[in-house]
């Protein structure tokens, strides 16, 4: 019968940071907190299905009903989208919490006076500060490649509205400037040690102002290849810490991607128990058939895949290659049949596989009534065996090598045969303790190789450019493959270029940066996607949520 009768109480709108920073283990959680949205945010708000469906890489097919979802894929893949299509305000969103968090963060860091107080020393604090600002100035740039038209946020403690968007040349500067500003207060890889590798290094700031560099003429109108060059070539020296290629094709995506060996310069790590965005079905846990993963990869944590993303097809159904030059992405790595990537995927056991693609049938062993019987995966419209062909139309349980009567190939029009899959981080079997722990590898060293080699293309020294694309190549073939270019670089034109930097970074989600900087994502063709109208679908949309929240922002042309 008894109760309180004081029931007055102070409510809080805010946390003063004084009050909030009390400790060093303080720090260190306002200092990480926006890493992790960072991890999530690479697949997040179907970043990544739009960057690559937008492409000539990668298609989300309506596959007899399954991911017709009202067209959304469709116009990604056509160019046909809207303002009212989820991913133009989701992206932003995505994009922006990460400013916001990096932010506040960084601004936590700016309120320390005497971080000797919070078992803090100077250096510490100058390298958490400078890991934010190059985090922030990750998250700007990608908005700034997908948008183009944005705001540039530097404070969220007193500022409760949006700011008008900047111009280009005004978004240019500030990450530039956010970047090189960075640089002498980040710490090498060799400092952090081999638990560094969610930590953004002097190498990893530099390898960030090289891909604004790159795309320098799309962003502002102003080649800067020179600048790239420079950049590029200073990494690659070790003017930023020591870092070396791997030497299998397959190492910068496997368990091993963390140590102070990798190739990796910036990496989100992951792990089976915790966080492995990577894997979720935003990237490539869909990007296998229904039950590729429990039945033939042996990998039973997350049950069944759902094929959302799979190549685009190199053929017609009857098996006759296309004719046009962009896409194609199977048939360009068949361009050099003994690339070890062509094999097809299958785990070997002791942490270790082969190959980098599913196609053909999937065979496993099935238990039935204590004996085992061969089998192959199937799929859900059907009982039939799957044959997965580098092709998309209606074959249903048409053997392969047989011909079918629809000719239909298109987006709306595909079956649970059509498309290859792609298996880049490994799907080792439930019992192997290194499944699901590779490091998501966001920024690595044979990227700083190719625009290097890129740069020096542009300006004639071909040469030179297959010195440094041959020093990567190498791995993907057997020794002495005539696969490698000729030391002349008489096999080098903008069409093997961009080529080339689908076959190394395929499902890396910069695909659709490489063919806009090479001018063909608008004016090309590949597979049923016919050239735009014009060029305004360079960048996205700004969706309407995102315009009715602050209404200072501008549509951007086209739309």
């Amino acid at each position: 019968m008894e109760s309180c009768t004081k029931l007055d109480e102070h409510v809080y709108d805010k946390v003063d940071a004084a009050n909030f920073l009390t400790r060093r283990d303080d720090v260190i959680r306002a200092f990480l907190r926006p890493f992790e949205h960072g991890y999530w945010s690479i697949q997040g708000n179907d970043v990544y299905a739009v960057g690559e469906n937008s492409t000539d890489e990668i298609g989300t097919y309506n596959r007899q009903g399954d991911w017709q979802d009202g067209g959304y894929y469709q116009r990604m893949h056509y160019h046909t989208w809207t303002t009212n299509d989820g991913f133009t305000s989701r992206a932003w969103k995505n994009f922006y919490q990460g400013v916001v968090l990096a932010t506040n963060s960084l601004q936590d860091m700016e309120s320390i006076q005497d971080p000797a107080k919070l078992s803090i020393t100077p250096e510490e604090l100058a390298d958490f500060k400078s890991e934010l600002r190059t985090l922030r100035a990750w998250f700007n740039l990608r908005a700034f490649d997908f948008y183009r038209n944005i705001q540039i946020v530097t404070d969220v403690k007193n500022s409760t509205q949006g700011n008008p968007q900047a111009t280009p040349q005004e978004t240019f500067a500030f990450i530039e400037k956010e970047l090189t500003e960075s640089i002498p207060g980040l710490p090498t890889r060799e400092q952090l040690g081999a638990k560094g590798i969610g930590r953004w290094t002097k190498a990893g700031a530099a390898a960030l102002l090289a891909r604004l560099y790159l795309n320098a003429k799309v962003y502002i109108g102003t080649d800067k290849f020179a600048e790239c060059e420079t950049v590029c070539k200073d990494i690659i020296a070790g003017k930023y810490g020591a870092y070396q290629l791997d030497t299998r094709w397959d190492a910068p995506f496997d368990y091993t991607n963390t140590g102070l060996n990798s190739e990796v310069i910036y990496g989100f790590p992951g792990t089976l128990a915790r966080t492995h965005w990577q894997y979720d079905g935003g990237m490539f846990w869909w990007g296998v058939t229904y039950d590729a993963g429990p039945l033939y990869c042996g990998f039973t944590d997350f049950g069944q895949a759902n094929p959302r993303f799979a190549l685009q097809p190199g053929r017609d159904v009857d098996s006759v290659e296309y004719t046009h030059q962009l896409g194609k992405p199977f048939v360009k790595f068949q361009k050099y049949p003994d690339d070890y990537r062509l094999v097809k995927y299958r785990n070997l056991g002791d942490s270790k596989r082969e190959g980098m693609f599913l196609y053909g049938y999937l065979p496993f062993k099935r238990t039935v009534n204590g004996v085992e019987k061969a089998d192959t995966v199937r799929g859900n419209k059907g009982p039939y065996p799957l044959f997965i062909r580098d092709q998309v139309g209606m074959f249903l349980d048409t053997k392969p090598g047989k011909k079918i009567a629809d000719k239909e190939s298109n987006m709306n029009h595909a079956d649970h045969n059509s498309g290859v899959f792609m298996v880049k981080y490994p799907l080792y079997p439930t019992p192997d303790p290194n499944r699901i722990t590779s490091a998501y590898a966001e920024v690595r060293l044979s990227e700083i190789y190719y625009s290097l080699a890129e740069c020096l293309y542009r300006k004639g020294d071909k040469p030179g450019a297959v010195a440094l694309l041959n020093q990567v190549r190498q791995r993907n073939y057997p020794s002495g493959s005539a696969s490698l270019y000729k030391a002349d670089g008489s096999q080098l034109t903008d069409q093997e270029m961009l080529d080339e930097w689908g076959r190394e970074f395929l499902g890396e989600n910069r695909r659709r940066t490489d063919l806009i900087r090479w001018g063909v994502f608008n004016t090309g063709t590949w597979w049923d996607k016919k050239p735009d109208g014009d060029k305004h679908t360079e960048i996205f949309p700004i969706g309407r949520d995102i315009l009715n929240v602050n209404p200072q922002l501008k549509q951007n042309p086209g739309y």
